[in-house]
């Protein structure tokens, strides 16, 4: 008896061992004496090695406002490291570019020094004749030439366009020589090709073929020298448009017809509104380098003594002497006629690009009405930071 009691005694030593805070029994009655509990034997609990004492924590010093900003010293210890709204952005600076930049400036403005102070270019023949009678009608009968060539190239242009894509042979071979002849003639030889017409043919007459003719006429005065420029300048330009238009057409994805016609869409129709608009985006660009290019070619004609922009300026240097200011009335006259052609082809390139950009880039006039509005706001409030 005394031997059980003491191994109870034991037990209940070895319960008491336990952590003070043990939850309470919520069945007093459990504790009640009984028999001993068996426990299963097991291992025997390693005692627990001594930890060492934590280092105390590392309380960071209080920064002088006068030290700079965070992280200014260079060593990475910007308190906002972990927040990435608190990181400094650094744009990258490309120093090339700017050299490069003042490089092209100061080429730029040598060259424009040069055109001021340079005696050879007589600026006060320039401005004489910058704007008189003869050279603003030859301005006029350039531009003659440059639209009747425009408009009846890209009419036959177009024609042929549709020959080249047409399934019969006989339309698509006829189309193919033409287009190879005129792409492959200089434009100087077509011109005085159809300049000497009469020396050809004396007459040219309607009837049956290869049979009697019902009416003829003398080719002596049916082609002029006015009237060979155009047909030489819109042969010749019709050849490169159709090309162009042939090309714009390719462009658009076939799978787009085919859905118009699923859905009982006339032929015209899809031609208007389907095809037209998208291939207009692929064939501006080319086609208004083309009528610039026909711009600047009509100066060719000279060679037919058509008083064009650039024949009228060798008849006028070629009495006077005066061959450079001459030449710089022509180029300026070029020059800005060009450039409001490239400002038409800009706005129409914007118009049929509706269907294809969201929103439309700013015009240049949009851009400099928004700079001038910048300006204004910052003269007012004093400063852009402000």
């Amino acid at each position: 008896m005394n031997t059980a009691t003491g191994a109870a005694t034991n037990a209940s030593a070895s319960v008491s061992a336990e952590p003070p805070d043990t939850l309470p029994v919520e069945n007093p009655d459990a504790l009640s004496p009984g028999p001993p509990a068996i426990v299963s034997a097991g291992p025997p609990a390693t005692p627990a090695a001594p930890t060492e004492s934590a280092a105390p924590p590392v309380v960071p010093s209080p920064r002088n406002p006068s030290d700079g900003p965070a992280g200014s010293d260079g060593l990475g210890t910007d308190p906002g490291d972990g927040d990435p709204a608190a990181l400094k952005v650094v744009p990258a600076r490309h120093y090339w570019r700017w050299v490069a930049g003042v490089a092209v400036l100061v080429v730029l403005a040598q060259f424009a020094h040069g055109l001021v102070t340079n005696p050879g270019w007589e600026w006060e023949v320039f401005f004489l004749y910058l704007t008189t009678d003869t050279v603003l009608k030859a301005v006029g009968v350039t531009l003659q030439l440059t639209v009747y060539g425009t408009v009846l190239g890209f009419a036959l242009g177009v024609v042929l366009a549709v020959m080249r894509l047409s399934h019969s042979a006989i339309l698509q071979t006829v189309a193919w020589t033409y287009i190879w002849a005129f792409r492959s003639i200089p434009l100087i030889v077509q011109l005085l090709f159809w300049f000497n017409l009469a020396y050809l043919y004396k007459e040219l007459g309607i009837g049956i073929p290869f049979g009697p003719v019902l009416w003829s006429f003398d080719t002596m005065n049916l082609v002029g020298a006015l009237s060979a420029a155009v047909l030489g300048l819109a042969l010749h330009q019709a050849a490169y448009a159709a090309e162009i238009i042939r090309g714009g057409i390719i462009s658009v994805d076939s799978g787009q017809l085919e859905a118009a016609a699923a859905l009982g869409i006339p032929r015209l129709r899809q031609l208007r509104r389907i095809l037209l608009p998208q291939a207009m985006r692929s064939i501006l660009p080319n086609a208004a380098n083309e009528v610039i290019s026909l711009f600047k070619g009509t100066s060719i004609v000279s060679v037919m003594a058509i008083g064009e922009l650039f024949y009228q300026v060798q008849v006028i240097y070629g009495r006077n002497g005066r061959v450079v200011p001459l030449l710089m009335v022509a180029t300026v006259w070029y020059i800005l006629l060009t450039t409001l052609l490239s400002i038409a082809q800009y706005y129409v390139e914007r118009h049929f690009a509706r269907g294809a950009e969201r929103t439309p880039p700013p015009t240049p006039l949009q851009r400099a009405r928004a700079f001038t509005h910048r300006m204004r706001a910052t003269a007012t409030t004093g400063g852009i930071g402000k």
